[in-house]
């Protein structure tokens, strides 16, 4: 005997046609609108017949002076529309650094470092084995070669040769990927956070790869993970106010000069979590590079909550008691980047939403705040805007606050939670490596919208709308992240690893 269907599964099933119909109906209201005025004048017209048609054409007076006044009008109107139009920003390519395999630092290895760092202190050792069984990182996350050293040996020149490693493999990448000549770079944008030596990293770049004079070069630091789309953000401007240019971005974070050596726990956490990564990203204004671009900028939104003491503190480079320099994680942290995330999310919505999502928004905002209706706030369907996700890749908690927070499924973070498991917590980059991993896995096809999603500390969120300009087919030479793996994610990973 068949089953009978539940009347819950039954109105769960009409609400959902509902909703999809009035999500049609709102969506293409103009498109209703318009169908019967078209249909009314094609009426008209067949009731009038050719000849009647003929003679209200023939009793029009047209005047020459007019005519020409007009069209001068028009074409004056058309000029200044497309000389005021902002230029649209291309991402051509990019690229990603891949540590080699001898930078690997499995869990076993992790864990015999604590025991020996910290074999007066078995507290912190605990700490630690906690952290990594819980951080989704998997076996194959690198570090670099000044780590690996008992103590690690965070010297000055281990940091420049890590810089020098990352970058350098980068940019070499994008450059064979491209087929740029260093000499048709015109913008040149490096961000590291912690890392700020002197001659800065861009002077370094244009050092080894003898960058014009003329170039425009910035370094930016002290800027968290969201930096590198800061330095996307400034690249646009850049590209707005200089015509037919080419901007190489390059995002990294040396993790040399950032390894912690006392035994505060919440400077224990970055350790735990932040491993070796870079990107070098292509970006242009040259119409003609339209063809062979992968993505156009559609939005790019920051939101900084920095004038509120505890989100300015709750990600903070000091000292611990003992002298030792370290990045501290405030205990607020998820709280604080849900508040920016918040209101970064009131700034692109408007922006991003089909018309039935913001109309539905607005009805429910009116209730709520001017009728003072009991109703529960609208959580948006951003899954009708954007058909992939980029989330920072800052550890397991924050992918889980974000997924529960936009409502996503497992498919839609997947890029996010696989990246952390295969190269960590790899700060500003992390969201090239999610990138690359859904063009790898060949789910990016021509109209697809990418929301990127970055958190930095001061306390910052930021978020880049792209749309995809062609059907992207799965690398299968040349350098990738993702080339010699993608076939065995996605992964299973555990609510817990036991070490």
């Amino acid at each position: 005997m068949p089953q009978a269907i539940s009347p819950e599964f039954s109105s769960s099933v009409k609400l959902k046609y509902v909703k999809l119909g009035y999500q049609y109906l709102v969506n293409h209201i103009l498109t209703f609108l318009l169908i019967p005025i078209m249909v009314g004048v094609l009426i008209e017209v067949l009731r009038l017949g050719p000849d009647e048609i003929l003679k209200l054409w023939n009793s029009l007076h047209f005047d020459l002076v007019k005519i020409l006044c007009s069209s001068f009008l028009i074409i004056f109107a058309a000029t200044i529309y497309f000389m005021s139009k902002p230029l649209s920003i291309y991402l051509v390519d990019y690229a990603c650094y891949k540590p080699p395999v001898t930078y690997r630092v499995p869990f076993a290895t992790g864990l015999e470092h604590a025991k020996i760092i910290f074999r007066s202190n078995p507290k912190c050792v605990d700490f630690v084995k906690r952290i990594l069984e819980r951080s989704g990182l998997g076996e194959e996350t690198c570090l670099p070669p000044a780590t690996h050293y008992i103590p690690p040996r965070p010297t000055m020149k281990a940091a420049r040769e890590e810089a020098q490693e990352i970058i350098f493999s980068a940019m070499d990448s994008l450059l064979y990927k491209t087929g740029l000549e260093a000499k048709d770079i015109d913008i040149l944008i490096v961000n590291c956070s912690i890392f700020s030596p002197t001659p800065s990293l861009s002077d370094m770049v244009i050092n080894n790869y003898k960058l014009r004079s003329n170039i425009k070069s910035f370094s930016l630091s002290g800027m968290g993970c969201s930096a590198g789309l800061i330095s996307i953000d400034l690249a646009r401007d850049l590209l707005q106010v200089h015509p037919n240019s080419n901007a190489v971005v390059i995002s990294t974070e040396i993790i040399t000069p950032n390894c912690y050596q006392g035994k505060e726990r919440a400077m224990l956490v970055p350790n735990c979590l932040f491993r070796m990564g870079g990107a070098a990203i292509l970006l242009t204004n040259r119409r003609w590079e339209r063809r062979r671009a992968k993505y156009r900028l559609l939005h790019l939104v920051r939101t900084h909550k920095g004038a509120d003491n505890k989100a300015y503190r709750c990600v903070m480079e000091d000292e611990d008691p003992e002298g030792n320099v370290g990045v501290k994680l405030s205990k607020d942290l998820m709280a604080i980047a849900g508040e920016a995330l918040k209101s970064n999310i009131t700034t692109i919505a408007p922006l991003v939403l089909p018309a039935s999502d913001q109309l539905l928004f607005f009805i429910i905002l009116i209730g709520r705040k001017i009728l003072n209706l009991n109703w529960k706030p609208y959580i948006p369907d951003f899954k009708q805007a954007f058909e992939h996700f980029c989330i920072h890749a800052g550890g397991r908690a924050v992918i889980d606050e974000l997924q529960k927070k936009l409502q996503l499924s497992a498919e839609h973070v997947e890029a996010s939670r696989m990246t952390l498991h295969r190269f960590g917590n790899t700060s500003s980059s992390s969201l090239w490596y999610e990138l690359s991993y859904i063009e790898a896995k060949g789910r990016m096809k021509k109209g697809d919208r990418i929301w990127q999603i970055a958190f930095g500390s001061g306390f910052k969120c930021n978020s880049a709308v792209w749309k995809c300009n062609r059907n992207i087919k799965p690398p299968t030479d040349g350098p990738g992240p993702w080339l010699d793996c993608i076939h065995r994610y996605p992964v299973q990973i555990p609510e817990v690893v036991l070490l």
